[in-house]
Formats: structure tokens, C-alpha cells, sequence
């Protein structure tokens, strides 16, 4: 039985990064739940899946700083908000012609603008800074 949740779970957590993926192209799609959700899987079940995962060099950094509560940083929220209001503008200008999933694609955008800007913006700098009087202590 334990085999078969160990197999689970890895399958739920790649499920969880194929997801991921796709919300990086799709903006109304959400990558941050699943790639948060596919750590999770994977910590319960396969420690290579999860090092990998972490490790991964387009999304490892954006994972493990969202996990620690550093945030997103702002080059990746003003990049996510661009291809999110030119997709959903896009869509809403040329490809929808009902007015009330005009409306609906008007609220989610603004929704996901409000979520994100309300995320913690990390910055690199505040790390070191926040590292630096930890190391002094150690020193003394």
C-alpha cells in the first residue's frame, strides 16, 4: 500500500507541474498553486522529484522564494500582469463578442492584478541585507 500512495503522489505531482506549465502560457490559468502543489506531492513522496523540482532553473528559484515568504519578484509580476491584460484584451477586443464574458474577463483580470500586487515583491538585495547581521552575530 505505501508503494502504491508513493506512486500516487508522484503521479499527482506531476500532473501538478504539467499544470504549472501550462498556467505560465495560459493567463487566467494559475502556476504558483500548482508548481506549490507538485512540491508538496513530492515532498511526501519522492525526495529526487522534489530536489528536482526545486532545482529546476525556469521555476526552481520562483518555488523555493514563494515558499519562504520572500515573494515574487517584481520582474516576474510586471511581466505576469503584461501577458495577462494583452491575452485578456486580446480576447475580450477581437475574439469575444458577448458583453458578459467581456465583464467576466474584465473581473478576473483585475482579481489576479489585485491578488498579485498584494504577493510580497522580493528582492535579492533584502536578502543579503537580512543575512548580513545573522553573520556579524556568528562572528562575535
Amino acid at each position: 500500500m505505501k508503494r502504491f500512495t508513493q506512486l500516487l503522489l508522484i503521479g499527482l505531482g506531476s500532473l501538478c507541474v504539467g499544470l504549472g506549465v501550462i498556467g505560465i502560457f495560459v493567463p487566467v490559468m494559475p502556476s504558483t498553486v500548482f508548481f506549490l502543489l507538485a512540491a508538496y506531492f513530492y515532498a511526501r513522496s519522492s525526495q529526487r522529484f522534489y530536489d528536482g523540482l526545486l532545482n529546476n532553473r525556469w521555476f526552481g528559484a520562483y518555488i523555493r522564494n514563494y515558499r519562504a515568504g520572500h515573494g515574487i519578484p517584481l520582474r516576474q509580476k510586471i511581466f505576469t500582469l503584461v501577458v495577462l491584460w494583452f491575452t485578456l484584451g486580446y480576447t475580450g477586443v477581437f475574439v469575444v463578442s458577448s458583453v458578459w464574458v467581456r465583464l467576466i474577463l474584465a473581473a478576473i483580470a483585475v482579481g489576479v492584478t489585485v491578488h498579485l500586487v498584494m504577493i510580497k515583491t522580493y528582492r535579492a538585495e533584502e536578502g543579503a541585507i537580512k543575512a548580513a547581521p545573522e553573520a556579524n552575530a556568528e562572528e562575535a
